[in-house]
């Protein structure tokens, strides 16, 4: 399929670009101020499915600069040849996907499709023009349901995992894995991430999900402005301190800078096989640890009600981040009280999220 939404802004742009796919979403947009920050140039491609092009607009107030952004997708791969055409392509920064966990045990081949055939299209087009580092955001969900804690990254991989969200990030890493092993000129960082939580300090960017929140904070957040009326917290019988799942939540700005951190790693350094980080606190919270968190940053009470376990989620995991900290002298520096104030902050500024009042 054609696609016209290339503008003629993005034609010969003089120095390398970073393509950033999915760079209107939550994780994307917060990087991109990062990317910014550290004197890198960008591109991004995203084709609004789950994101707004409003998050672009607000990054480019922060960042006081125009961004050159392509509506389109990572499966459509006239229009990838098109923009490695026009531009002098550097590497890529790989967020678009599908995430939300209930839904890809209900959608497998939604996800499938989405997730790996479009990602397999991005590296052909990659390959076809030679253009060879690859930043992946993957998810702390490719290590299924692990017997110990913390979770190191040389813990086995795609065994017990219960959604199709997390086996196709996993499919994403072995393929990852075995492109380098057929050309080790490749430089790839795979990024496990754990549960990004918070918002940009000037409240003008955040989590912004379509309809109903798949993620804790946004929920909690809607609930707090009036939008939702209670927060339900799927499965109190977990086996954990207070009966509700576990996570290691990060603050998104740490995890913006560690893109910024692994891109300059695999520019500086040779690397003898992908680069593999979890990027986590190393500390795990529970639902309602966030819960009261969250009301003691606002002072806003939030009702909740205990329902079922949702499908695909398992009781407890957090991370060893001790490796992304060696390799890349990177670690996450915000509390959970930032994390919890930033959401906030967005929120209560814009109760409507990107779409206004």
């Amino acid at each position: 399929m054609k696609n016209n939404n290339i503008s003629s802004s993005l034609i010969s742009h003089p120095s390398s670009l970073i393509i950033v796919t999915g760079g209107a979403g939550y994780i994307g947009s917060h990087t991109l101020i990062e990317l910014d920050k550290a004197g890198f140039d960008f591109l991004v491609l995203d084709n609004l499915s789950n994101s707004s092009q409003e998050a672009i607009k607000r990054v480019e107030k922060i960042i006081n600069k125009k961004i050159p952004f392509v509506k389109g997708d990572i499966r459509d791969k006239e229009l990838l040849r098109e923009i490695f055409k026009e531009n002098r392509i550097d590497s890529v920064i790989h967020f678009a996907g599908l995430k939300a966990v209930g839904e890809s045990v209900q959608k497998p081949l939604v996800y499938y499709e989405n997730n790996v055939c479009g990602t397999n299209n991005l590296l052909e087009v990659m390959k076809e023009f030679g253009v060879k580092k690859f930043v992946f955001s993957s998810s702390a969900t490719v290590y299924g349901e692990p017997d110990k804690m913390p979770v190191t990254e040389d813990m086995q991989t795609g065994v017990g995992i219960t959604n199709s969200y997390g086996r196709s990030k996993y499919m994403i890493e072995e393929i990852l894995k075995d492109l380098f092993i057929s050309d080790n000129s490749w430089k790839i960082a795979i990024l496990r991430y754990f549960n990004p939580v918070g918002a940009h300090e000037s409240g003008m960017m955040g989590e912004d999900p379509e309809g109903i929140p798949n993620n804790l904070m946004p929920f909690i957040t809607q609930v707090a402005v009036g939008k939702l009326p209670k927060l339900r917290v799927f499965g109190g019988d977990y086996p954990t301190h207070d009966g509700t799942g576990v996570r290691d939540y990060i603050h998104v700005m740490d995890l913006a800078n560690a893109h910024v951190k692994a891109l300059e790693y695999i520019n500086n350094n040779d690397l003898n096989e992908p680069l593999i980080v979890n990027l986590g606190t190393g500390q795990g919270y529970s639902v309602l640890d966030m819960v009261k968190a969250f009301e003691r940053a606002s002072g806003v009470k939030i009702p909740y009600e205990i329902v079922d376990r949702r499908p695909g989620d398992i009781a407890k995991i957090y991370a060893n981040p001790n490796k992304a900290k060696e390799l890349l002298g990177w670690e996450a520096k915000r509390g959970i009280d930032e994390m919890c104030e930033s959401a906030w902050n967005w929120q209560s500024r814009n109760p409507r999220g990107y779409k206004g009042e």
